[in-house]
């Protein structure tokens, strides 16, 4: 957890090393996993690898909690399902409606947990500046409160949704097209094919949305006082826009999606600021 989110904020306390790639060419690797991991053991104990937990699992907790009402409050024996004995046109319209309603399931359980979502990440990119300004989930509520107002619980936001919903859509969309044009019924294992369509399709998806859970999350930290949200780690941004194309202009929208075989960017292995 905290290392995933050390990775997108670009802190790489570590120099990179020689390796080879599947030509045989010689590129700079920078530390995987379990190096990283060594790293943040050495300087902050075990205890380290577990910073921003309880804000996570709070907000976890209630995104499942906010996901079960709604559902109770709009339950899915009043939806349709998309049966193979659909038309074309049925089915479409059923699978349109069955993600709009699964849509409106995460928007509302993304903005119920979103703030402590924020209070996690601030609490883990403390690492980077060794800081102590969010030390407990009641006490970050007060200092976002008094500092940032009611708005600065839900910085970050606005892409997290985007991402959320595009996700969704697209997801549910193409695996409902490839099943129906592209899966043929005579074929025998055309029913485990189609069982297995939207899960390999939702893995697809979720890289080519990457950046707007990486641009959200950066958004949670960025100009909040914290070393890591500051130059110069970082421009104050003013926008989740604004975020966005400092990140694209860098060819850094992916960064911190992979914690193994991880290349270093040239001309170096740093992120400085223009």
């Amino acid at each position: 957890l905290l290392m995933g989110f050390l990775l997108q904020v670009g802190h790489e306390p570590l120099p990179p090393t020689v390796g080879r790639n599947v030509l045989g060419r010689k590129v700079l690797y920078l530390p995987g996993f379990f190096t990283y991991a060594r790293h943040i053991v050495e300087v902050d104990g075990k205890r380290g690898l577990f910073r921003g937990l309880t804000p996570r699992l709070i907000s976890s907790t209630l995104s499942t909690i906010t996901r079960g009402s709604v559902k109770k409050a709009f339950p899915l024996e009043d939806m349709e399902h998309v049966s193979n004995k659909d038309d074309v046109k049925t089915s479409l319209r059923k699978v349109v409606k069955e993600t709009s309603h699964e849509m409106m399931i995460q928007c509302v359980s993304r903005v119920v947990s979103h703030p402590l979502h924020v209070i996690s990440m601030r609490c883990m990119v403390q690492f980077v500046g060794r800081e102590v300004k969010y030390s407990g989930v009641f006490s970050a509520i007060g200092r976002i409160f008094k500092e940032e107002g009611i708005l600065g619980f839900f910085v970050g936001l606005v892409p997290h949704i985007l991402g959320d919903v595009i996700f969704l859509w697209c997801c549910n969309l193409v695996a409902h097209f490839i099943n129906t044009y592209a899966v043929d019924d005579n074929f025998s294992q055309a029913s485990v094919i189609r069982s297995y369509t939207k899960f390999v399709m939702g893995i697809a998806v979720s890289m080519l949305t990457y950046p707007f859970l990486l641009v959200g999350d950066l958004m949670a930290v960025n100009n909040c006082g914290l070393r890591a949200g500051l130059p110069p780690y970082a421009p104050a941004f003013t926008s989740w826009i604004h975020c966005w194309r400092y990140l694209s202009a860098q060819g850094q929208l992916f960064r911190g999606s992979s914690l193994l075989f991880r290349r270093a960017p040239i001309p170096a292995a740093s992120f400085p600021i223009d």
